[in-house]
């Protein structure tokens, strides 16, 4: 399935000179937005798994169903304060500010896999903040996977040494 055709351009946002690339329409098509999560959950059946962290907040629509389907368990990888205490943190750059990410602080125990899903791979700063903070934790990232991932922007340099998935590449 040709997934471009579904995701939508939108230049300037959110801020000058950044062409945002919009998935709600593949969302919105039930046949785009099944091939999504039957193509992450065919790629990583029988991987040795044990728990899916979704980034905030587009890789929850994405991983949530794929943790199901792969019964594995699904850990919110969220902005700051929106998870309870305890939480552990990490801060990082984006290509547009700064930011934190927060998990709840015993999600992961020590020597866990982790597949870290999120909708996309720009410059790996929010991918690599994710890794951090799993690997506090005492866990492995075993993988990430991204719907789309923007090669020009180099992601998967900052992301050396994973294994790094993408569906769709611009």
């Amino acid at each position: 399935m040709d997934l471009k055709k579904w995701i939508r351009d939108i230049p300037d946002y959110p801020k000058p000179g950044i062409l945002f690339r919009d998935l709600t329409p593949l969302m919105g098509h039930p046949p785009a937005f099944r091939h999504v999560v039957d193509s992450l959950v065919d790629q990583f059946r029988g991987q040795a798994l044990d728990a899916v962290a979704v980034i905030d907040a587009r890789g929850f629509l994405f991983g949530g169903p794929v943790a199901y389907r792969l019964s594995l368990p699904l850990v919110p990888l969220r902005k700051a304060n929106k998870l309870p205490p305890e939480v552990v943190s990490v801060e990082y750059a984006l290509e547009y500010g700064k930011a934190k990410m927060e998990m709840i602080s015993n999600a992961l125990r020590p020597a866990q896999r982790v597949l870290v899903i999120d909708d996309l791979l720009a410059t790996g700063g929010t991918a690599a903040a994710a890794a951090r903070l799993i690997e506090g934790r005492g866990a492995t990232v075993g993988a990430f996977a991204f719907v789309v991932e923007l090669t020009g922007l180099k992601g998967r340099a900052v992301l050396k040494g994973y294994e790094i998935s993408s569906l769709v590449q611009y």
